[in-house]
């Protein structure tokens, strides 16, 4: 048996990253507009405005919307966490990667667009978060087959950029998308094509645009760019036994890939640290440091603009140096920076240092997903990305709970800081074990 730092076996290793073959730009570039478009969903309906619509008293003053939208995303949560491995190992061995991540997508969008029925009325918000719950999992299914394209459109010498121009070309989609709906749907009492604030008729719509944004986006992807080829083994295997072949590959990363196994255990709890600065950037902004409400919408699109300038940045100094480093150096950028915001006040500092934390988000995310890239290949990538959405969505409690007991132990907002602190600083611990799977050694 391996012990932690000791190297793979030739067997794991032998075929992990992409195939050495030409870049081809076209394939990167229809890649890309796939994370493009779904900015529509990630920034609009969960992030900035749909869920917010929900969360308000339109749908009950007793913060009714908020209980029942995290209840639903926790149970979606479970779904994801008990099923996405299993799905991609089955898309990898039957060579229906595409395919799956066209079905997914479909039903993102259509989900997306019935969200236009949802009314400004108690009886309409179990319609809203059933609808919000239920594309959240079909998004995250999506995104297991999307991320295993990665080595199919990335070779081991880009893969790090790659990865980084898709999660920039998310974040960017999210500036045009949300710059585009606050213009002509959102701000002002009159919109475009004549659509008023009556009934939430400019909300709803935007539901509308959000799922064409999507279509639009995502359909190069699937013209253009080949489909995975599988692995030749059986996909007609039962279900019980994609869940037994599952506890296999498991079984197989702790014995003969253990580098994997820790990866996917620290990458898990940094994750969920470096998803609370978005999920929670905006409540801290309005409840301690002073930011307008109405201006978070704007310090939304300008966090996008960082992020994807970090992420741009990341994924090009990732080939050269390696991912862990970008994502060690990340972390402790955002460690840093998190410190020295919660002991700062005023809306000047929460801009200034506020943007600053999300600069170093985008890299984490781009090199951690190149760093699985390097570490598994094309034909079980599915499986291994299903495996990083599951643990995940395992340890998805850590940074709530702690808010949770912070708020309640003292009673201030502002100790959501050292929750997300102690959530970043378990995972970069995790992470010193990991090497690097480009430079091969450890930081």
């Amino acid at each position: 048996m391996s012990t932690p730092n000791a190297p793979e076996s030739p067997t794991a290793m032998a075929d992990a990253g992409p195939i050495d073959r030409p870049l081809n730009r076209k394939h990167v570039t229809a890649w890309a507009l796939w994370d493009w478009g779904s900015a529509s969903f990630n920034a609009v309906m969960v992030t900035f405005v749909f869920a917010t619509y929900l969360a308000s008293d339109s749908f009950g003053s007793d913060d009714r919307g908020t209980q029942w939208l995290t209840a639903a995303n926790a149970i979606g949560g479970i779904v994801v966490a008990l099923t996405a491995p299993v799905m991609g190992q089955r898309s990898d061995r039957g060579g229906r990667r595409k395919l799956w991540l066209g079905i997914n997508t479909g039903v993102v969008i259509l989900l997306t667009a019935l969200c236009f029925f949802v009314r400004p009325d108690e009886a309409y918000l179990l319609l809203g978060v059933v609808l919000i719950a239920a594309a959240n999992v079909a998004f995250e299914f999506a995104g297991v087959n999307y991320n295993a394209m990665l080595l199919q459109v990335a070779t081991p010498k880009t893969i790090g950029k790659v990865s980084g121009i898709g999660w920039g070309a998310g974040y960017v989609g999210g500036i045009f998308l949300l710059l585009i709906l606050y213009v002509g749907f959102i701000s002002g009492d009159t919109h475009w094509l004549g659509v008023t604030n009556d009934d939430a008729m400019n909300i709803r719509v935007v539901a509308l645009f959000s799922a064409l944004w999507f279509i639009a986006f995502a359909l190069p992807l699937f013209f253009s760019t080949p489909e995975h080829r599988g692995s030749g083994e059986d996909e007609k295997a039962s279900l019980l036994e994609s869940y037994r072949r599952l506890w296999r590959t498991i079984l197989g990363l702790w014995r003969d890939q253990r580098n994997t196994f820790w990866f996917l255990a620290s990458s898990a709890v940094f994750r969920d640290g470096v998803g609370a600065v978005f999920a929670y950037g905006a409540i801290l902004g309005t409840t301690v440091y002073g930011v307008d409400p109405a201006d978070i919408l704007i310090f939304g699109i300008a966090a996008n603009v960082v992020a994807a300038a970090g992420s741009f940045a990341g994924g090009w100094i990732d080939d050269r140096i390696g991912p862990k480093r970008v994502i060690m150096g990340s972390l402790v950028g955002l460690i840093l920076t998190a410190g020295v915001v919660f002991f700062l006040n005023g809306t000047t500092a929460f801009w200034i240092f506020g943007l600053l934390l999300c600069f170093f988000v985008g890299p984490v995310q781009s090199s951690s997903r190149s760093f699985l890239g390097r570490l598994t290949s094309e034909q079980r990538a599915g499986e291994i990305y299903g495996l990083y959405a599951t643990t995940g969505r395992a340890v998805s409690f850590l940074t709530p709970a702690l808010i949770s007991v912070g708020i309640a132990l003292t009673g201030d907002s502002r100790y959501m800081v050292p929750a997300i602190l102690l959530v970043l600083i378990a995972g970069m611990a995790l992470l010193v074990r990991v090497r690097d799977p480009k430079t091969d050694d450890a930081l």
